[in-house]
């Protein structure tokens, strides 16, 4: 076995001693929370490295396309409201109806008329028309729908179904709305893809956080379901406190470990199948094609290969993951909150992962998805730890530079994650580990 070979095994034993170490010196409630958000994260890595390092698609709106998927778990698992649903909702889904109608009438008269006036006229006298219609509908029932115990609902609910369920609709809604970035923007230069990517993105989280009859805006939902048993469930019932008397561990600390271990394994599976699917296709003549296409377009168009609709499909494709992975972090988190949806974390920090990781590379996107998450939580505390015994240890407690440094520990991760990109770009410009 050669260096290279070894070099993947080496580093992610690295990044498994890294968790190991937070583990015995802090608990192992805190080392299983990172690993469960770092299974997500190299989900979600996995996603963009699909469409980056296959590709070379540049998607600046993966906090969109996660938000999307939070939003499936809440609208597939929760509960339906209904005096939400009798006092505006069937008003509310034909609201929605005659909006899609009138899109689709304005498609059809773009294609189907074809003096340039007349068409010009008749697609504006749809959209016109079709808005009145549409608010004319909308507003009273938007307006019911809210009123109904705002404190609490507000809001149709979803369909109550089992949240495992919306993880594959949380893909398919992520989907959808690349489908429609894609048809727009690809084909041309790859900066309006980055432009169009960043634009949907905010138009979905300002959605998100405005429109309470769907998901409550900002109000928050609290309170969905889980795949896995609730801690107080666990620590009344026999075979858990048997089998944590036989242990020799606390019962109520081990069922916070038991339910992160339980959410760690279907994350875990997750990710294998993922792994196991990227893999085969990187090493098949579909993959093979891809990386044709992203080194040479213009040999790849040579040779009859429809570089657009590949794009697309990859783009469609990669985004999924990245709706399924916001689903399952929704699904991790018990809550959907509209305003933690930032791109610093959601896209930003992606790209890190994937690039430390090695782009291309799929196990590099899921090494660099655990060992970017790791130092993204832990490297606050321990900026602050070594500022305040080893930088300032020697300073006056009232002087001023003390309490300013002190105040700045906390900028200590966005400066480590800086320094970190700029030192693996410098010395392994193709990421930790290289795509071959």
């Amino acid at each position: 076995m050669t260096r290279a070979d070894l070099r993947p095994f080496l580093l992610f034993g690295v990044v498994a001693l890294l968790f190991i170490f937070t583990g015995v010196t802090q608990s192992w409630n805190t080392t299983l929370t990172i690993f469960n958000m770092g299974l997500i994260s190299a989900i979600m890595a996995l996603g963009v490295n699909i469409q980056w390092g296959y590709a070379g698609l540049f998607n600046v709106g993966i906090v969109g396309f996660t938000a999307l998927g939070g939003l499936a778990a809440v609208l597939v698992s929760m509960p339906p409201v209904p005096e939400a649903w009798a006092a505006g909702g069937p008003q509310l889904l034909l609201a929605l109806l005659a909006g899609v109608a009138t899109i689709i009438a304005t498609v059809l008269a773009y294609k189907r008329i074809a003096n340039a006036k007349v068409r010009t006229l008749a697609m504006l006298g749809i959209l016109v028309i079709g808005f009145i219609i549409y608010r004319s509908l909308f507003d009273p029932a938007r307006d019911a729908v809210e009123a109904i115990d705002s404190s609490l609902t507000g809001y149709l609910g979803g369909l109550g179904l089992p949240v495992l369920l919306a993880w594959p609709v949380g893909g398919l809604f992520a989907a959808g709305a690349a489908w429609i970035v894609g048809k727009t923007a690809l084909g041309l230069r790859s900066d309006y893809l980055a432009i169009a990517t960043l634009g949907i993105a905010e138009i979905i989280i300002a959605v998100m956080k405005n429109e309470d009859w769907l998901g409550r805006g900002v109000k928050n939902v609290i309170g969905i379901p889980r795949p896995v048993p609730y801690e107080i469930n666990l620590q009344t019932t026999d075979w858990f406190l048997n089998f944590a008397e036989r242990l020799g561990t606390d019962p109520i600390i081990f069922s916070s470990i038991f339910v992160k271990l339980c959410y760690g394994a279907l994350f875990a599976t997750v990710l294998l199948i993922l792994i196991t699917a990227t893999q085969m296709a990187l090493n098949s003549p579909w993959g093979r094609m891809m990386r044709a296409i992203r080194d040479n377009e213009t040999s790849a168009e040579a040779m009859g290969k429809n570089v657009t609709a590949r794009h697309l499909q990859i783009f469609v494709l990669g985004s999924a993951i990245c709706g399924l992975a916001g689903a399952m972090m929704t699904t991790l988190d018990g809550q959907l909150v509209p305003a933690s949806y930032n791109p610093l974390r959601f896209t930003f920090l992606i790209w890190v992962m994937v690039i430390v990781g090695g782009s291309g590379n799929n196990w590099g996107s899921v090494l660099g998805g655990f060992l970017i998450w790791w130092l993204w939580i832990m490297v606050e505390p321990m900026g602050h730890w070594l500022m305040e015994n080893v930088i300032t240890a020697g300073m006056a407690e009232d002087s001023a530079l003390r309490a300013h440094l002190l105040e700045s520990a906390a900028h200590m991760r966005l400066l480590t994650m800086g320094l970190f990109l700029l030192l693996v770009l410098r010395f392994s410009p193709r990421g930790l580990i290289p795509e071959r």
